[in-house]
């Protein structure tokens, strides 16, 4: 130090006190900030980087505090949906009851339009349900809640995404192809003498691409094969596609002759256009001709009915190929006018299949039904005599007076609970993906908050130990004033008197 001694003007050891003083008294009051808030910064001053940092860490534990309680808000709106579709899926089993009850064929013209009349209140109440069911004023299951974004997270972008078509009951149901008034080739065809036109078509060789609610594939089609194995071809892409398919072979035969003419021929079933599982049928009379394809229904998997007209009709219900090969006696005739086409044993006419080889060979395709619960289409459909985009039967549109449309019924209630069940599935599978999200969130909002402590959380014990230290040193410094101030009082006594 320098300096007159001695000096009663300038005191260098109380201006140098008083500094150390200061300094002590701000760090005295530091401490005691932090040990009063907990914390180790509470300004920028303290520390500007880490008060940026902190602020960071602030900002995402609050956006993460609201995506919670977003979250929470999204379940509780999807447990709103979901008891409704359940609901829905109530009154569809009740439904399917009457369907089935009504395709009995026991029940009385008026009892069927009683069971009518309850399938009407059904499908109105589940028409009810879907209009009325909402949640904060938004309507969930009337088809307008559609892209929809709960937001999940602290950052944009993390969102969970929902939409939900309508469960009206004019909004769900079968959807299925029309048969094409384009056809390119007719349903039955005959060798060696060309194609029968007939209602429907055969199929040309080429390629199916089905586009579902599920996604896109591509089905081949051969021109002889079965509507059995292209039926199951599609169903084995049902997974990707959401569209399943059903196979169903008939033909008409219009028998000539009378009730005593003889038939001779050989029947059978196939894949393609080779005949498989042949019998042999011999019979007298259209009756006869019916008991005796029925007699061989077990092998051959071909059931003969008569109907209205005196005809009989072959039905193949898995779909594979009828075949009628080596006509000995017996006259048939396949189609409709002009273009009728009449085949037997002594037949070798105008127009009609030339008897070559043992008979003519009569080949029918059968038809494949696209079904899916939600809408489809299917590039090309014409190739098996379908229009491209599929159509709506919805459970609304259900009759069961009579018993053929009680048996559509209970196909269109099907894929109607269907629907809602992979409706119900989806809202499901969102509300597990928001549990498993409010989970993860806790565990991230834990991990913040211990990594904001780490950054402006107070060390309670050090502060304590400094702050000791401070007081200390503020009392030194107090001392060393006191002690400065009478030093220098002290030369005042040399002072003359």
């Amino acid at each position: 130090m320098s300096g007159a001694i001695g000096s009663i003007l300038s005191n260098f050891g109380a201006l140098e006190a008083l500094d150390g003083l200061a300094s002590t008294q701000g760090e005295n009051n530091t401490l005691e900030t932090e040990l009063s808030t907990g914390l180790s910064i509470n300004s920028p001053a303290d520390n500007p980087a880490g008060f940026i940092q902190a602020q960071g860490f602030d900002a995402q534990i609050n956006g993460i505090t609201q995506a919670s309680a977003n979250a929470n808000e999204g379940i509780s709106l999807l447990q709103t949906a979901q008891g409704a579709v359940q609901q829905q899926l109530n009154l569809a089993q009740k439904l399917n009851s009457i369907a089935v009850q009504a395709a009995n064929g026991t029940q009385t013209p008026a009892e069927a339009q009683s069971l009518q009349g309850v399938v009407s209140q059904l499908t109105g109440q589940v028409t009810t349900i879907a209009d009325q069911t909402q949640f904060n004023d938004i309507g969930l299951l009337n088809g307008t809640f559609s892209g929809v974004q709960f937001q999940v997270g602290a950052d944009e972008g993390q969102t969970i995404d929902l939409s939900i078509n309508s469960t009206e009951a004019d909004a769900i149901g079968l959807n299925t192809l029309n048969s094409s008034s384009t056809a390119a080739a007719p349903l039955f065809k005959a060798s060696p003498s060309g194609a029968v036109t007939a209602a429907g078509s055969a199929f040309t060789a080429g390629s199916l691409t089905l586009h579902g609610s599920a996604g896109s594939a591509k089905v081949k089609v051969t021109a002889n094969e079965s509507a059995a194995t292209l039926a199951q071809s599609i169903n084995g892409l049902t997974n990707q596609t959401n569209i399943s398919a059903q196979a169903n072979t008939s033909v008409v035969l219009k028998v000539k002759g009378g009730s005593g003419s003889a038939f001779d021929f050989t029947l059978g079933n196939g894949t393609a256009a080779d005949s498989t599982d042949d019998v042999s049928i011999s019979a007298t009379g259209v009756s006869g001709l019916i008991q005796a394809i029925n007699n061989a229904t077990s092998t051959t998997g071909i059931a003969a009915t008569e109907n209205s007209s005196g005809n009989v009709v072959l039905t193949q219900n898995q779909g594979q190929n009828i075949t009628v090969t080596g006509v000995t006696n017996g006259s048939f005739t396949v189609g409709n006018g002009a273009s009728a086409k009449t085949f037997g044993g002594a037949t070798n006419a105008a127009g009609a299949f030339t008897a070559a080889s043992g008979g003519a060979t009569l080949v029918a395709q059968g038809r494949v039904s696209f079904q899916s619960d939600q809408s489809f289409s299917v590039g090309d459909a014409n190739l098996v005599g379908l229009q491209s985009q599929s159509t709506l039967d919805s459970l609304s549109s259900i009759n069961v007076t009579t018993q053929n449309g009680a048996n559509n019924a209970i196909n269109v209630i099907k894929f109607a609970i269907q629907g809602l069940n992979n409706i119900g599935g989806s809202l499901g599978a969102v509300q597990q993906r928001l549990q498993a999200t409010l989970q993860n969130l806790s565990t991230t909002n834990t991990n913040l908050q211990n990594g904001l402590g780490v950054v402006q959380d107070a060390n309670i014990p050090q502060v304590s130990e400094q702050l000791t230290e401070a007081q200390i040193q503020a009392q030194a410094g107090v001392s060393a004033l006191r002690s400065s101030t009478t030093i220098q009082q002290a030369f005042l006594s040399l002072l003359p008197q």
